[in-house]
């Protein structure tokens, strides 16, 4: 093959960026709008015609509504569906808005029932048989006509309910839980559309035989679902009676939202009476306080005071309750929804510490939030002995770490839990106390208060070492501090902060705890900091984490611990004071030197040290990384002698990097590692200006010559790599102007001005390297051709790799060679042929290729290669 004559093509690169962008497509806004209704085309074909005629076939659009009189009417009156289908809206529409706003009412903190029946059923289960008793309910004869009517038809309902407790019955056995469900989720169909029907016996009895279940507790481990899936009955039927009461008293217009007994007509009086006596006469006690359980409500239609007359009467029933847990399951039913009910009975009761306690942990945190100084005054109500008041103020501070109180109450509340909790003895019941309002103080004050708190706790675990038992609580304290104190210049200037920290004694725990305000302070710590206060809390904290390590510590934790301390002090800045920022990194450099991926951080500022310090460290790869840093540190700060010195010490120790290394206790190889750093370190050549006395791209040629005499593995393609990455290089470096460049460091662009003597070094160069290249190629045919005659190895390999290496240098010249150079581009075409030879080039990459060719010689000035293109054809493996 003929010497190749490399000339590097011109290029524009202000012209190149500004063709990458996206072009704009006009839209046509008279066709097309992003808000315009899609129009949807249902085709619908007849089916079933007469034989011999032909289907017809319809079209529609969904924006345009169907004619009514199209569809096929079913025997019904529309008028009358419509005029009935209305009429049912309205009522649903204002019994909707009536239960918002009850809701409303409530108040946003109340938790709804709804929300703790999911987590009810999937926690409390059985694999164990059901049954189910369920009575044959029929539907009741209608009364005769004449003046007894009214009296018949009550007498034949007392009659039906009768039946109901003596009448035929029916059980069903070997039921699965899932089976239960099922039944019990019929029971509520029924229910719901036996009222639909008018038929308000049959759907009391309904509610009756579920009540009498709640009788059974055979199966106790699945009693709290049953009681779940069963007053789920319970209140839609409340919800009806409710309802239909109401309706009745909207008549001509609805109640007011305070409605009071004169608001309500006497015809929806006399009805809910009725409900009440239905409900007295029902001989057994628990379906009859569960059904007057779920109508309570009802009371405010008869009498101003609502509940209140009701509810201790049906509380004295449940006692006559024989099974303890059917009767606390009834008191549940009959207090759900009933905080402010429940308080006012604890306080007309008094000393019921328990039941208070169980109020405030079973009710949503912002429902007690509110009404938090209603508990305190409770709590310091109640006897000492038969409920520690240091439990009752832990269970008021869980909820007040989770939901906020009125803002005015917040001091008085604090200083009222903390009364009480600096009187306990006991440390241990101490701290799980004072851990918990640890997190209102920091939620709602300042670090003058937190500060307080921290004495305190210091106070009552120092003496007899009591912090040693209750690192847990303790860590638990530092972690919500650091929530939500993220300026470290005042959580530094607690005095009893750091004092704090010296309760953690054990080393595993301090460690730690400074490794969380480490990771806080790297998360939050925005910006630089000289802060004497903040520099030295935190050089403590790292030198308890360095300290740590010793000789069993493992890597991962050393590097963990590493970058905790150079996130630390990569924060650390003192502006244009060198001399302190020098002062504190020889510091840092004395206080951290166990762990190298610190001292790595410190050499990089460092600079003036950098020289000195960097062959001391024993991965070749640190080192070879941190000589070319610090040379671009060098460079950005226009040090060009201590630039071109770290340059030359990174390209001298190139020869002593071995072929394989250890990387995560695994032994690999090092060429891709190598092949990397060369790579980044011929785009840091681009910038660097010659050395005066060392003549013409003394750096390029340095790099090159290590590279030819370095040992690479045996059957590698690295050395050719490299000498492909180089031509980029050099095409860039006989530009005009450069693609980048240093503001204030003059690089070879301004030194030798396109001078033709630089250029002509460059094209030499790059037509040495292109025929060491072409050599290799050669040699990989040679081997193949010996490889093949032998049938010694296969050949695939050989051939793939100089396919890959012709198409990479294919590319090199394509992209920076100029093609209009006869010779060049015939070279470009070989090399495409070749790398196409064997068919291991990847026909989509081919392809690609080809179009972006294609696209390039419609520039101006590219023109050219519209020859090239036609040469250049697809072949595949014969």
């Amino acid at each position: 093959m003929a010497a190749v004559q490399w000339r590097s093509r011109g290029r524009n690169y202000e012209a190149e960026l500004q063709r990458c962008h996206p072009e704009v497509a006009l839209v046509e806004f008279g066709d097309y709008h992003p808000l315009k209704p899609i129009m949807v085309t249902d085709t619908k074909t007849r089916r079933g015609a007469r034989k011999g005629s032909t289907s017809s076939s319809s079209s529609s659009s969904s924006s345009v509504p169907p004619d009514p009189l199209s569809s096929m009417l079913d025997g019904t009156d529309p008028l009358s569906m419509f005029a009935a289908a209305s009429a049912n809206v309205v009522f649903q529409d204002l019994g909707r808005k009536r239960r918002e706003k009850e809701e409303e009412a409530v108040g946003p903190d109340f938790e709804p029932w709804s929300s703790k029946r999911g987590e009810i059923l999937a926690r409390f289960t059985t694999t164990e048989k059901l049954s189910i008793v369920t009575a044959v309910v029929s539907v009741g004869k209608a009364p005769s006509p004449g003046s007894s009517a009214v009296s018949e038809k009550v007498r034949t309902r007392l009659e039906e309910l009768d039946d109901l407790e003596e009448g035929s019955q029916r059980e069903l056995l070997n039921l699965s839980q899932q089976d239960y469900a099922n039944r019990i989720e019929e029971l509520n169909q029924s229910l719901k559309e036996a009222w639909a029907s008018d038929q308000k016996v049959k759907a009391l009895k309904i509610v009756i035989q579920c009540s009498k279940l709640l009788s059974d507790t055979s199966v106790i481990q699945f009693y709290p679902s049953k009681f779940v899936l069963i007053t789920d009955i319970l209140d839609t039927f409340g919800r009806l009676v409710y309802d239909r009461i109401w309706t009745m008293c909207s008549d001509p217009r609805p109640l007011p939202d305070s409605f009071t007994v004169e608001d309500v007509n006497d015809t929806a009086k006399e009805t809910c009476l009725n409900w009440f006596f239905k409900i007295a006469s029902i001989r057994e006690l628990l379906p009859r306080l569960y059904v007057e359980a779920a109508i309570l409500k009802c009371n405010r239609f008869l009498n101003k005071s609502g509940i209140q007359e009701t509810l201790p009467r049906l509380t004295a029933m449940i006692r006559g309750i024989g099974d303890p847990l059917v009767a606390a399951y009834a008191r549940a039913y009959l207090c759900r929804p009933l905080l402010t009910e429940m308080m006012e009975r604890c306080k007309k009761l008094g000393n019921n510490a328990l039941l208070l306690n169980s109020v405030m942990r079973a009710f949503r945190p912002e429902f007690v939030a509110i009404r938090a100084t209603d508990f305190i005054g409770m709590i310091k109500d109640c006897d000492e002995a038969g409920f520690p008041k240091h439990l009752l103020f832990g269970s008021l501070g869980r909820s007040l770490a989770c939901a906020d109180p009125p803002e005015s109450e917040r001091l008085t509340i604090l200083n009222e839990a903390w009364k009480v909790v600096t009187k306990v003895r006991s440390p241990q019941d101490y701290i799980n106390c004072a851990e918990i309002w640890v997190e209102f103080t920091c939620r709602h004050f300042t670090k003058r208060e937190v500060n307080t708190v921290l004495a305190d706790i210091i106070k009552h675990m120092t003496p007899d070492r009591a912090f040693e038992d209750a690192y847990p609580q303790l860590q638990s304290v530092i972690r919500k501090i650091l929530t939500y104190f993220h300026d470290f210049s005042v959580l530094f200037s607690m005095e009893r902060f750091l004092p704090f920290l010296d309760m953690f004694q054990k080393d595993s725990v301090r460690v730690e705890v400074c490794r969380s305000i480490m990771e806080v302070f790297i998360k939050h710590q925005v910006e630089l900091t000289r802060d004497p206060v903040i520099l030295n809390a935190m050089l403590h904290i790292c030198k308890t984490m360095h300290d740590s390590v010793n000789a069993l510590t493992l890597e991962d934790e050393k590097r963990s611990l590493a970058l905790l301390i150079i996130g630390f002090i990569r924060m650390v800045s003192f502006g244009r004071d060198f001399e302190q920022q020098l002062s504190f990194c020889v510091e840092a450099r004395a206080t951290f030197c166990n762990l190298e991926p610190v001292l790595v951080q410190l050499i990089h500022a460092c600079a003036a040290y950098s020289f000195i310090t960097i062959p001391s460290l024993s991965s070749i790869f640190s080192r070879l990384s941190l000589y070319l840093l610090s040379g671009q540190v060098a460079l950005a700060n226009q040090c060009l002698s201590q630039a071109d010195a770290f340059l030359k010490a990174a390209v001298s120790i190139l020869p002593e990097v071995p072929r394989s290394i250890s990387v995560e206790g695994k032994l690999r190889s090092s060429e891709s590692f190598l092949l990397d750093f060369i790579n980044n370190f011929l785009a840091t050549l681009l910038v660097v200006p010659d050395h005066p006395e060392h003549g013409v791209l003394y750096l390029v040629r340095g790099l090159l010559n290590m590279v030819q005499d370095y040992t690479w593995e045996d059957n590698s393609d690295a050395k050719v790599r490299v000498y492909i990455s180089a031509l980029p290089l050099l095409a860039a470096m006989s530009q005009e102007t450069y693609l980048y460049s240093i503001p204030k460091v003059d690089s070879n662009e301004t030194l030798y001005g396109g001078d033709p003597k630089f250029l002509s070094e460059i094209n030499k160069l790059c037509e040495t390297l292109i025929g060491q290249i072409l050599d290799h190629l050669k040699a990989l045919g040679r081997d193949e051709k010996v490889a093949a005659g032998s049938r010694l190895i296969r050949t695939s390999g050989l051939t793939r790799r100089q396919g890959a290496v012709a198409f990479s240098l294919f590319g090199v010249l394509l992209a920076h060679g100029d093609l209009r150079n006869n010779k060049l581009s015939q070279l470009a075409v070989n090399l495409w042929n070749l790398s196409h030879k064997h068919g291991y080039c990847e026909t989509r990459i081919s392809v690609r290729t080809l179009e972006s060719i294609k696209h390039q010689a419609q520039q101006p000035n590219m023109t050219h290669l519209s020859d090239t293109v036609q040469r250049l054809t697809l072949q595949s493996r014969t």
